[in-house]
């Protein structure tokens, strides 16, 4: 049985594909007390492991998902990366990209002190700065040093060995650093820092909105000794100058009436009005009974997402948005920002801009005014626009493709590289021209997925041979020079972005694990934070340092070599 399971795989190595892929994924997902070693990590164990058998694979069936993964990480940071070279990104951005030259100098000191060559310092960058992205563009670096095949295979078996064995501490290490260390190394109390720059978000000038999302909605009777009768909707919805206040609709004897500003209110009209529980109970105290009335309470509930696209909203906070008369019905109950979703607190001064996802609840009429002014409604979660997609990933790859030669040394964006790029000019114009180029979230994270999970399993299957080899040959000292390429630009960073750019107490620790690329760490210090504030500081470092540190795969093999 075993002889027909190995001759079967080495016969059809597609098979040893998926099998990888099977096996390696749901391990990853596994955790002991919040801790997971990745989808990544088991899925490279699981093809070394599989390629003990001496499996041959086509390198080119992991070029074709890794060029797709690329896309994919292009797409989904284009606007944050765009956003990023614009003025108010640009500290931020900056910072990222110090942080990335720290990565990339520190791995590179590291590999040179310790005397390994290409493929093991360019695994140990990639692994101990967990982008595996950059393992990738190594890679294909390699294969073009014009090495021999025996050489080519050594190498990259030897960048497979060193990215396994780095990559557990890299992802660990900056968690425990920025959440955990951090805070004390920096003496931040982050729950007071982050309830201080809520205070200071939250300060309205008179006739501002308040934040969106704490509303409820009751129906009442007017008497006519109610303060409302006689009055205009727009002067009881002005009658509260700080807090946002709706009359929905009105019910008159037999009629259902669509209020506007002008509409005057009448003793025993029943009145749907939304705002903040303790407004309506102070506004309604005398004059007006609470009753229940289903069809004046039926507002949907279920949240419209809208894609922030028109350049009269970008850079406008929520107490601008809030003013607006297309906003008038609408509550926002979420913002999403980014490739990685982060979600944004919803503060009165939160600056909101092009790619951001606001999702608001209210009636389809005021969704659809709202819509017409801030962009569009995020309803094409099915379609894929397959022409401008591939069509994109082609030009990428020519554009990658020249090559020029300074001091003998061979400098190229490479076909991986011209791919990143073209992706993140892809994601930005779709974020402000929406009309054609859609790739629906959902297909997005299955692309991401999907080529990164693929491309990993061909590398550890075609690198199983030398892998044992090459662990008997660096042993432990790899995991422990790992470890310091991981620490040393961490602490630095939270030192660098605290007391050089002095970012916000509140923003600094995102900024951090954006630059960082440590998602898990943001989720652990929004949790330690009771907030969300923190991901104000994620989003354009993460852009930013997703970007550099793919491309800093194939710096760390021209600078190794």
């Amino acid at each position: 049985m075993w002889n027909w399971i190995s001759t079967t795989l080495r016969e059809q190595p597609e098979i040893a594909l998926f099998l990888t892929i099977a096996l390696g994924y749901p391990l990853g997902n596994l955790g002991y007390r919040g801790f997971t070693l990745g989808t990544v990590t088991t899925t490279l164990l699981v093809g070394l492991l599989i390629g003990q058998l001496d499996i041959e694979i086509s390198q080119t069936v992991g070029s074709v998902f890794f060029l797709l993964f690329l896309f994919a990480i292009g797409y989904g940071v284009g606007p944050q990366f765009v956003r990023a070279l614009k003025r108010d990104g640009a500290s931020q951005a900056l910072f990222a990209v110090l942080v990335c030259v720290m990565m990339l100098s520190t791995a590179y000191g590291v590999a040179r002190f310790a005397g390994y060559d290409v493929g093991y310092g360019a695994g140990l960058f990639a692994g101990a700065a967990t982008v595996s992205s950059a393992l990738g563009l190594s890679t294909n670096a390699i294969r073009g040093l014009g090495l021999s095949p025996e050489e080519t295979r050594s190498m990259i078996g030897a960048l497979s060995t060193a990215f396994a064995m780095t990559y557990i501490y890299g992802t660990i290490g900056p968690i425990v650093i920025i959440s955990q260390i951090g805070p004390r190394l920096l003496r931040i109390n982050l729950p007071s820092a982050c309830r201080a720059y809520e205070a200071r978000m939250g300060e309205l000038p008179r006739g501002a909105g308040s934040s969106w999302h704490h509303f409820i909605v009751r129906t009442y009777r007017l008497t006519a000794d109610a303060p409302q009768v006689g009055r205009t909707v727009g002067e009881v919805e002005a009658s509260t100058p700080n807090v946002r206040l709706f009359v929905d609709r009105i019910r008159r004897g037999e009629q259902m009436i669509t209020p506007s500003e002008d509409t005057r209110l009448e003793a025993g009209d029943i009145v749907s009005i939304a705002g903040v529980r303790g407004t309506l109970r102070s506004l309604f105290r005398t004059g007006a009974e609470e009753v229940e009335d289903a069809e004046l309470l039926a507002i949907p509930t279920e949240g419209v997402d809208i894609v922030v696209t028109k350049r009269a909203c970008d850079g406008r906070t929520l107490a601008d948005l809030a003013r607006m008369k297309s906003t008038h019905g609408i509550f926002l109950t979420r913002i999403r920002r980014g490739s990685s979703g982060a979600e944004i607190p919803i503060l009165p001064q939160t600056e909101i801009h092009r790619g951001d996802i606001l999702t608001v609840v209210g009636r389809s009429q005021h969704i659809r005014a709202a819509t017409n002014i801030i962009g569009r409604a995020d309803f094409s979660i099915t379609e894929t626009d397959i022409t401008a997609m591939f069509l994109t990933i082609a030009i990428g790859a020519l554009i990658g493709l020249p090559m020029v030669t300074v001091g003998g040394v061979p400098i190229t964006l490479s076909i991986a590289g011209g791919v990143l790029i073209a992706g993140i000019v892809a994601g930005w114009q779709r974020s402000t021209h929406p009309t054609f180029g859609n790739v629906p979230a959902g297909v997005l994270w299955f692309i991401k997925v999907v080529g990164l999970n693929a491309f990993i399993a061909v590398i550890g299957i075609s690198s199983g041979p030398s892998f044992v080899e090459g662990v008997r040959e660096v042993g432990l000292s790899l995991f422990l020079l790992g470890m310091v390429a991981t620490t040393v630009p961490v602490l630095l960073a939270l030192l660098i972005g605290k007391y050089v750019f002095r970012f916000d107490d509140a923003l600094v620790l995102g900024c951090c694990a954006g630059a960082s690329i440590s998602t898990p760490a943001l989720g652990l210090i929004a949790d330690k934070a009771r907030s969300q504030v923190p991901a104000l500081g994620y989003t354009v470092p993460y852009a930013v340092s997703n970007t550099l540190l793919t491309i800093g795969g194939i710096f760390m093999v021209m600078l190794m070599g």
